[in-house]
């Protein structure tokens, strides 16, 4: 019997992961690669990115594109340029030599690794922010309207909010607390001032450094400093919006339970789990949380097979995992 392969690729604001998986969910190979988020360097290095990275996934699993049963990729910004759409489609066909592939949101691959493609919402926190969910085969979206008016509580939303204030401190509008020293040094600035000359200038208010600095703002929280962890805060109670329009626009019932779960650098720093997870529970107790099965670039190879079994060309496929149970409610240590 030929061996089946399900190649999953999940493009981020930060990186783009690429995960080969077998007939029976085993990892065959995966490499990880520049960001594909185009929407500032053109298309072309969008194309160049996923040639180089699909090219090194099946050379590692010892195949070629060719062979690839099936393929989905979760493009960060897939869809919000419509114009865009039919040429993504064609850089992929010539990509991989066939049409045994999906396209979409990344935001799917993160759903369906954390959910193991079940009924539920995930909410991702990563350079951007974005939630998804499925019910009853109903989708529905919220968020993901860039950083320059949305991605609230994401990586980038919060760095923002910490290089803001960050400002308001050396003015002497708020008092200065651990984040002060802690960004100045990250940066590298010894005048406050140059931090508006490494940001603008020699950063070019580049999306990935500036989310970068998140991290400064969770360990400034970690340290007590009063700001931070207000921006934490903020940031978790914005995600929870998110998950509650989702809830919405799926039609769950009142007092129906939502399976909830997370994906995103955000999320690997205990501290930001924590402060999501109290946002969550004082939304109501409805939302169960849910440890995430599996990373979204796994996710979107699950996903890739679960659109191989229902192609009238592809072979009969185990159902996907079934989501995991949910928290206790009231639990919110380390989710």
């Amino acid at each position: 019997m030929t061996a089946a392969y399900y190649l999953g690729v999940d493009g981020g604001g930060s990186k783009t992961a690429y995960v080969i998986l077998d007939g029976d969910g085993r990892t065959v190979a995966e490499e990880i690669g520049p960001s594909c988020y185009y929407f500032a360097s053109g298309i072309e290095m969008l194309e160049r990115v996923l040639t180089e990275g699909v090219t090194a996934v099946t050379a590692a699993a010892g195949i070629t594109p060719a062979q690839l049963d099936h393929a989905f990729f979760g493009l960060p910004g897939y869809g919000e340029v419509s114009a865009d759409v039919p040429r993504l489609h064609t850089i992929v066909r010539g990509l991989l030599g066939h049409d045994r592939f999906g396209l979409g949101n990344d935001m799917v691959g993160g759903w369906a690794g954390a959910l193991g493609g079940g009924d539920g919402i995930n909410v991702v926190a990563g350079t951007g922010s974005i939630a998804y969910g499925e019910r009853r085969g109903r989708a529905h979206r919220a968020g993901g309207w860039s950083e320059l008016f949305g991605d609230e509580g994401s990586a980038y939303w919060v760095a923002v909010q910490g290089l803001n204030a960050f400002s308001r401190m050396s003015d002497g509008r708020l008092p200065q607390g651990p984040l002060y020293a802690l960004l100045a040094e990250r940066v590298g600035i010894t005048s406050d001032l140059d931090l508006v000359g490494v940001v603008v200038d020699r950063w070019g208010g580049r999306r990935a450094e500036i989310a970068r600095l998140s991290t400064v703002v969770v360990e400034a929280a970690e340290a007590s400093d009063l700001e931070a962890g207000a921006i934490l805060r903020r940031a978790g109670q914005e995600l929870v919006r998110l998950v509650d329009a989702c809830r919405d626009q799926l039609g769950y019932r009142d007092g129906e339970q939502v399976a909830v779960s997370y994906s995103g650098g955000m999320f690997s720093a205990p501290l930001f789990r924590t402060t999501f997870s109290r946002a969550l529970q004082a939304a109501g107790p409805e939302f169960q949380l849910c440890t995430p099965l599996y990373g979204p670039a796994v996710g979107s190879a699950l996903y890739a097979r679960k659109l191989h079994a229902i192609d009238p060309h592809g072979a009969e496929l185990p159902k996907l995992p079934t989501p995991p149970a949910p928290h206790l409610k009231g639990e919110v240590t380390d989710v």
